[in-house]
């Protein structure tokens, strides 16, 4: 449920932006779709687990293109848990969107409930999946070809032409598939937000509240810029900084990375007996790059799969991001260490889960959700990437400097949108209003920086941000996770939801028993 998965990570109208200006003075948006009759039933088969909490699916017609409402088409999927409060004391709907981008939310409502502990009780539950994911309408591609192996040896630029061939051949097979050059264009951030209203619309609901972690907290803001009038609570957790492009915000978390790594190094220093890594943090930080400098030179083979720098830097990435993984990513180091000096390795359970995902034929579609929305909007929250190749190869090896283990990642071509040709007719949204929104932020998120929390929580003057200094990507609900919770920071948003109590001023949650 947080933010990018690694095979996502493998890698997201007339103009309606509003500067600065309060929430009263926005533009109206254009007119929602109001009148269908939706047919509530059991879900699909595939959402057991809705269907087991007694759970109800149906389909929201969309127009295709907001600014031709009278045109084609979509289905939005949508998923709703019944308030149980009596009907004094309903408060209304909550959607929520798990993030990615290109998550589907569909089911997201099941952990959300547990979260929301009683506040639960006042909202129906909405959970969908954003236009052309999961039951959605989809949007597919032409099959692609088998995953080319790395070879024995390889070189740093021979790894970056293959990420470049790949990612050439996918924009190709996506954007030459079926009817993809009508729908593509139509895959936005301010697109989802207006499929957002919609459901709202055809719920019979003045208003929405929303909870939306990663993407999907962007995701909410936006929607406080397009339709202010129409958000009622409002929580955005883990968020990032507006005035960036997506390109820029993956650059931007190249500092707080290395930063990681080194909290990292000093615990790993500390269990030396355990993992054999290096008795100082210098020496287990060493220990990584060894690792990535002989990979860029002959890959690491685990399990029959070989690891090239690029594959290990995303293992890396995935489990830098919380506190609570520092042990499995202290042995999978260890593992692929000993791999890479010819030992015989049996991976630990988590390597293993990822070598198998690597090794999976539905891979290269596993990502196409995040590669839609990364590269179909225009600059923020997604979209606004660089169109040469040349500047990410440039940017890569200018990283190496101060960055050598993640700056070739944060600055590579995360996704093929440089050689995306359908993008969105509108610009990047601007933020700037005073509608009440709950923020949370977890200080030293490597993923999304707490900076850039900062700058979205100036412009959205109505806010209040809720801190909590741990190294995390996402804050609420972490003990659904099976992580350390941050009670003040849960207790915040379910306060905020159940009674609309915002916090009186911006506060820092004390530091949890996950801290060494």
């Amino acid at each position: 449920m947080r933010g990018t998965a690694l095979a996502t990570a493998g890698l997201g109208l007339t103009c309606l932006l509003a500067g600065t200006m309060p929430a009263s003075a926005v533009p109206a948006t254009p007119a929602t779709p109001t009148h269908q009759r939706l047919v509530w039933g059991p879900c699909s088969p595939q959402q057991q687990e809705l269907n087991e909490a007694g759970a109800q699916c149906a389909k929201v017609t969309v127009p295709l293109d907001y600014s031709d409402p009278g045109g084609p088409k979509i289905k939005i999927a949508v998923s709703r848990i019944k308030a149980t409060a009596k009907h004094g004391k309903r408060r209304g709907i909550l959607l929520s969107n798990p993030g990615g981008p290109g998550g589907p939310g569909l089911a997201n409502t099941l952990y959300l409930r547990t979260a929301l502990k009683d506040a639960a009780d006042r909202y129906d539950l909405i959970g969908f999946d954003p236009r052309f994911l999961g039951e959605s309408t989809p949007i597919a591609c032409d099959p692609a070809a088998p995953t080319p192996t790395p070879g024995p040896t390889t070189t740093r630029r021979k790894d970056f032409e293959r990420s470049v061939r790949s990612a050439r051949d996918t924009a190709r097979r996506c954007q030459e598939h079926g009817d993809n050059a009508r729908l593509l264009p139509h895959a936005t951030t301010r697109n989802v937000a207006r499929d957002m209203d919609a459901i709202r619309a055809a719920l019979g609901e003045r208003r929405l509240s929303y909870y939306g972690v990663s993407y999907g907290a962007d995701l909410g803001a936006v929607y406080t810029q397009m339709f202010p009038r129409r958000a009622d609570r409002i929580v955005i957790d883990s968020s990032t900084d507006p005035t960036d492009t997506q390109y820029e915000l993956f650059q931007r978390a190249g500092k707080p990375l290395e930063e990681a790594l080194d909290a990292w190094a000093g615990w790993t220093a500390r269990q030396d007996g355990t993992y054999r890594l290096g008795k100082t943090p210098a020496h287990v930080r060493s220990a990584v790059q060894q690792l990535l400098d002989g990979a860029e030179q002959r890959p690491v083979t685990v399990s029959g799969i070989r690891l090239d720098a690029p594959l290990l830097r995303l293992v890396l990435r995935q489990l830098i991001q919380h506190e609570e993984y520092d042990p499995v990513l202290a042995s999978t180091v260890r593992d692929l260490t000993d791999a890479a000096a010819g030992r015989p390795v049996e991976p630990g359970p988590e390597l293993a889960s990822m070598l198998e995902m690597l090794a999976s034929p539905e891979l290269a579609d596993s990502m196409l959700g995040g590669t839609l929305f990364m590269c179909g909007d225009n600059g923020w929250p997604a979209g606004g990437w660089p169109k040469n190749p040349e500047t990410y190869w440039t940017n890569m090896e200018r990283s190496r400097a101060t960055q050598p283990v993640f700056g070739p990642i944060v600055n590579s071509m995360i996704a093929p949108c440089a050689f995306w040709t359908s993008t969105s007719r509108e610009p990047a949204t601007v933020i700037g209003n005073d509608v009440p929104v709950l923020m949370l932020q977890a200080r030293r998120d490597n993923n999304v920086p707490y900076e850039g929390a900062l700058a979205l929580h100036h412009r959205l003057t109505g806010s209040r941000l809720v801190t909590a200094d741990i190294r995390s990507h996402g804050v609420y609900g972490r003990g659904v996770d099976g992580l350390t919770p941050v009670p003040c920071a849960d207790s915040a948003v379910n306060d905020y939801l159940r009674d609309g109590t915002l916090p009186g001023a911006d506060l820092t949650c004390p530091r949890t028993g996950q801290d060494r």
